[in-house]
């Protein structure tokens, strides 16, 4: 595990950043897992900077999304396909067909998420998967459970979950109950794996995450058995760790 603390949230996210597009400069068909939510948008800020300055091409690369909310539509302001071409997609040169999300409105939820899995498995293991991390210590949306599923699945998102991503709607009775995520299993199968976890709230589950005992109890720190793990943290984050 490799632990990186900043004083200066730009500078976490240009370290994000360069990580990302020094991955691509080296291997232009890079398969990339990607993130959602308040975490990672300073990063492909970054990323889209780094484009715009012909720095690197991401058109021979792939792209999997780690969820999707069930329900919302895909041109919802808060779907996870708007999010993504909202910061990243509708500004880098990454082909349409090449960027991958789990569709949430799917007829058979279960064979949406079969098929996810082997569209995963046909572009070979994923290069590098972005994290952030919940309160509550879930990644993607595994949340904690006595047992976690190994594959993409459909989760009913814990209360504190949809409390927290009540900020992004108009209301808490806005924000969908199920979701489509990858599973832990098809997480711990990528090749590297960023975690980014950013603020003083998030200080106690990243403690628990990097430091505590594995367990089911916080998905997150299921990551310590990774052999290449990045963690990149602002100070805040990190006031808990030694």
């Amino acid at each position: 595990m490799n632990v990186l603390v900043f004083d200066d949230n730009e500078k976490l996210n240009e370290a994000g950043a360069n990580i990302i597009v020094s991955l691509v400069q080296t291997n232009p068909r890079a398969v990339l897992g990607l993130a959602t939510g308040g975490t990672p948008v300073g990063i492909y800020e970054q990323v889209v900077r780094m484009y715009k300055q012909g720095l690197v091409s991401f058109r021979n690369a792939t792209s999997y999304n780690l969820d999707e909310y069930v329900g919302l539509p895909e041109d919802h302001p808060e779907s996870y396909h708007t999010y993504m071409r909202r910061h990243l997609f509708d500004h880098i040169d990454l082909p349409a067909d090449s960027a991958h999300l789990p569709n949430g409105n799917a007829t058979d939820p279960d064979a949406e998420c079969a098929a996810y899995d082997e569209m995963i498995e046909r572009s070979g293991q994923i290069d590098l998967q972005l994290l952030g991390i919940g309160h509550n210590g879930h990644i993607g949306f595994n949340e904690p459970d006595t047992d976690l599923v190994r594959g993409t699945h459909v989760v009913t998102l814990a209360e504190e979950t949809r409390k927290a991503n009540a900020r992004y709607f108009d209301a808490i009775d806005d924000v969908p109950k199920q979701a489509i995520t990858m599973g832990i299993g098809s997480i711990l199968k990528a090749k590297t794996i960023l975690l980014v976890v950013r603020g003083a709230d998030k200080a106690e589950i990243a403690k628990r995450a990097l430091t505590g005992p594995i367990t089911t109890d916080v998905p997150a720190s299921l990551l310590q058995t990774h052999p290449r793990l990045t963690v990149l943290l602002d100070r805040a984050a990190a006031r808990h760790l030694s």
